[in-house]
């Protein structure tokens, strides 16, 4: 008997097919069978009403740090899948700043081990540029790819080298992956806590200046445009990192680039009062800089929105604003953010917002999923556009509770979280 499962009701949004019509869904052994139209001749098939939420191809996180191995007291492997498939993710792609760091095929095969054993959203490791993230010399690429890994990263650190990083280039190509760099030069960033302008000023704060990541930003691309090779910019926060992207691609340049939801909602001013929720690396920027990456999604300039997932323990977040760590969680509440902010506001539409965190994802890490194209993986996001929910960080999957939305009502909420054919999580509330 074969295992099925049909969604009845929905607005299929499939931006990869061209696709954004009321129809049903349904799926067998794993796969996509059949999409669209009303599907009324199936019998013995699990059936999921989804009148009013959008039926879109699986969501696609490829920056997250779930920590595991190491350090299992602020996130796991299981935690952080279970995290993202509430989020609406089916599949995250794991930073290798782990302890130890993810530099060999042995930590590769093991984070895909737990993923398996979590059963929730799948796991992708990206595995490490340099060895120990030491910036000295290149991990074996062959082998972590061998293992799964889908793209290689320093990411928590900058490759300061710029022959190191032309290096990666160059040989990441035999193996057609990714080269994802955390651009920061670290000269101008060192001892740096939030932006550097005039509310790092007020404040008392040193501060992180813009041309820090927009340094690395014009040494990568070009460094792409000498090798060929893929470069991917990770987390993008400023006006001129865009205008530098956006450079890179009217020349043909490999280069491909992301932001996430709190650089595109956020401001510098969230800092005040030494909020430590708002501490994330790169430093939330001006006004003029949020409203950059916000007008660039549309037009492509920034490929993808990705969490940068970050957990910490509540006691380390509660310090002194320049002794605390950098980063936020982001798995659960990255939907709602865009929804409310950008389609919201007329910035982005559905369809986009599809593409952004599904589809181009899925095309640029050669990665399953991105599609409901009849045949193909049935990773699937069910989501109610219209959901209002109040931000809890105390009924968040993730471990970890750092957050700056805390309180604040969002609108937009994954409903069913569909893995392989197989439910991974659906709100019962």
């Amino acid at each position: 008997m074969r295992n099925m499962l049909l969604l009845t009701g929905g607005t299929i949004l499939d931006p990869s097919c061209g696709v954004n019509e009321r129809g049903d869904l349904l799926i067998a052994d794993g796969k996509v069978a059949r999409a669209g139209g009303r599907i009324s001749d199936v019998e013995d098939a699990e059936v999921i009403d989804c009148t009013g939420c959008y039926v879109s191809p699986g969501f696609i996180d490829v920056h997250c740090h779930l920590r595991e191995p190491g350090r299992e007291d602020v996130e796991t492997i299981a935690t952080g899948a279970r995290a993202a498939a509430a989020g609406g993710f089916t599949a995250v792609c794991a930073m290798p700043n782990t302890e130890p760091v993810t530099d060999n095929q042995a930590a590769v095969g093991f984070i895909i081990r737990q993923a398996h054993r979590a059963g929730a959203a799948k796991v992708y490791p990206i595995g490490a540029i340099s060895v120990g993230q030491k910036g000295e010399s290149l991990a074996e690429f062959g082998e972590m790819v061998g293992a799964g890994a889908v793209a290689v990263s320093d990411d928590g650190r900058p490759v300061a080298s710029a022959h190191l990083m032309r290096t990666a280039l160059e040989y990441a190509q035999a193996f057609d992956i990714p080269v994802i760099d955390h651009c920061e030069e670290p000269t101008l960033a060192h001892g740096g806590s939030m932006n550097e302008g005039i509310v790092s000023a007020r404040l008392g704060l040193r501060g992180i200046p813009s041309e820090a990541e927009e340094i690395m930003v014009i040494r990568d691309i070009l460094l792409a445009r000498r090798t060929g090779g893929h470069v991917h910019l990770a987390h993008m926060s400023t006006k001129g990192s865009v205008e530098l992207i956006r450079w890179g691609k009217e020349r043909g340049i490999n280069v491909t680039a992301e932001v996430t939801p709190h650089h595109l909602t956020l401001t510098e001013e969230a800092v005040d009062g030494y909020d430590t929720h708002a501490k994330m690396n790169p430093p939330l920027r001006t006004a003029e800089g949020l409203a950059a990456v916000r007008e660039a999604r549309p037009h492509g300039t920034i490929d993808v929105v990705a969490t940068d997932h970050a957990p910490h323990h509540y006691d380390a977040k509660e310090r002194e604003f320049a002794d605390a760590p950098f980063g936020i969680v982001g798995l659960e509440t990255a939907l709602a953010l865009v929804v409310t902010e950008l389609v919201g506001t007329g910035i982005l539409d559905f369809p986009q917002l599809v593409d952004r965190m599904s589809t181009r994802p899925a095309k640029l890490f050669h990665l399953p999923g991105g599609t409901l194209a009849e045949g193909s993986v049935a990773d699937v996001t069910v989501f109610d556009p219209t959901r209002e929910w109040k931000v809890d960080p105390s009924a968040f999957l993730s471990m970890g509770r750092n957050t700056p939305y805390a309180g604040r009502t969002l609108t937009g909420r994954a409903m069913c979280t569909i893995v392989d054919g197989r439910v991974v999580y659906r709100l019962t509330q």
